[in-house]
């Protein structure tokens, strides 16, 4: 069964979305703005987008450049933007289609199933992702999405948040955070490690990397 990410913050429209994709077999889930998209399919896994553009929060231009960048499936752009210019820049993001409201649903269920036979073609190559809120980690490609959008992280820093991120609760010293990371064949101060904390923090954002008095880093548990 193929699943969807229906990404629209009109519920009516949703809503009748989802009704007619279940009926006609598919799996179907929800997101009503473009960080609440973005998490989703950080933690799962979809065949198909489906995406407004004008959604509150990141707009569906950055959802289908976040969706693109890390993985091979499919968008289809669904909006009332009409124009020329604004159908050009949603092909340009590399959506698949690109349908304009109002529009006919039988004719739009059709094109769900010519774009899913397409991409049943494809064997373009899938990376791990690491995902924690709404950060996603390509460790293959040394790659960081924060919110949708790449972030430039220097080695260490890297190295650091994927440590931590791995393994969500659990308090890393400095000490231990050189031990794994750092030669140990070069003298390194162990204040260097809250250097590069804080620079973290700048890039990813100050809720991420908690400091546990007297003992050390580490990122929150979440309850997904």
């Amino acid at each position: 069964m193929n699943k969807i990410l229906i990404v629209e913050d009109e519920p009516e429209l949703r809503q009748l979305l989802a009704s007619y994709l279940i009926n006609d077999g598919y799996s179907v889930t929800e997101a009503e703005d473009g960080v609440e998209a973005i998490s989703l399919f950080g933690r799962e896994t979809f065949d198909l987008v489906i995406l407004d553009i004008m959604i509150p929060k990141i707009d569906g231009y950055g959802v289908c450049e976040f969706v693109k960048k890390q993985s091979n499936v499919p968008v289809i752009f669904l909006s009332a933007l009409d124009d020329e210019k604004s159908m050009v820049k949603g092909y340009d993001s590399l959506a698949d289609d690109y349908v304009t409201k109002p529009f006919s649903m039988p004719v739009f269920l059709r094109k769900v199933k010519a774009v899913l036979r397409r991409d049943t073609s494809s064997s373009a190559e899938e990376y791990t992702k690491i995902c924690y809120k709404d950060i996603v980690i390509i460790p293959d490609m040394a790659k960081v999405m924060v919110s949708g959008k790449e972030t430039e992280l220097t080695s260490k820093e890297f190295d650091i948040l994927l440590t931590l991120i791995k393994n969500p609760g659990r308090v890393y010293t400095r000490e231990r955070l050189l031990e794994m990371l750092w030669d140990y064949s070069a003298i390194v101060d162990d204040r260097i490690v809250d250097s590069h904390i804080k620079n973290l923090r700048h890039k990813v954002g100050e809720g991420v990397i908690e400091t546990v008095r007297g003992r050390g880093y580490r990122v929150a548990q979440t309850d997904n």
